[in-house]
């Protein structure tokens, strides 16, 4: 499994124009400094992992890499959900929770794949995604929990006007559940002061996030 990126084809130097459902995509302008701020937020992330002190390097099979390589692979595909409703929602409070998540969690994938480097591992690992988890949760069509399957990402990318919005919601609540759900496992296995520090920062923000999804998907109801 190797450290995905955040970059998409859709996302180009086209200026964008009002959709026909009345929506307001973000500007050209506005998708760059998105860009920006992810970037920066990744640097941050790097920045943090590097100036924390390690007192242990966990193993390539232990519960903190494999936390790190997966938690990596789902944080990816939340930011990418979340730069295709920062460009398309109609809603401005959905754009802005798509702003928050993004920057958020590249933050995070920064930081991640610090730990990584600084135990010199691998940002793939020999065995397969969720087998550090001793509650012995499978990986559907390769897909952990929580995660949306490329249909609806297809889907998502295709979606106009308030769809946009409502998909995104759907999508980024069950996202949240399933990475709490990884978070939880993780905290439960490991002693690792840096990681449960790191992981309890992400449960408690998109705790509060499924709260903010959850009003949003009411309001987006009735657009």
């Amino acid at each position: 499994m190797t450290a995905p990126t955040t970059t998409d084809s859709e996302y180009d130097d086209t200026p964008a124009a009002p959709d026909e459902d009345g929506g307001a995509p973000a500007s050209r302008y506005g998708v760059l400094a998105l860009a920006v701020m992810v970037v920066v937020g990744l640097l941050l992330g790097y920045a943090g992992g590097l100036l924390t002190p390690r007192l242990t390097r966990p193993g390539d099979a232990s519960v903190e890499a494999g936390f790190a390589r997966d938690m990596t692979t789902h944080h990816a595909q939340a930011v990418e959900m979340s730069l295709i409703a920062y460009r398309s929602a109609t809603l401005p409070e959905v754009r802005q929770i798509a702003v928050d998540i993004a920057t958020g969690q590249q933050g995070e994938i920064g930081a991640m794949q610090t730990w990584l480097r600084e135990w010199d591992l691998s940002p793939t690992g020999s065995k397969p995604p969720m087998s550090w988890m001793s509650d012995g949760a499978t990986v559907k069509d390769g897909l952990m929990p929580g995660m949306a399957t490329p249909q609806q990402m297809t889907a998502l990318r295709d979606a106009k006007g308030i769809e946009v919005d409502r998909q995104f919601l759907t999508l980024m609540y069950d996202h949240h559940l399933g990475g709490i759900h990884m978070i939880d496992a993780a905290l439960d296995e490991t002693d690792n002061a840096e990681v449960v520090r790191v992981a309890q920062t992400m449960k408690n923000t998109q705790q509060t996030e499924l709260n903010n999804l959850r009003q949003l998907q009411a309001q987006a109801a009735k657009g």
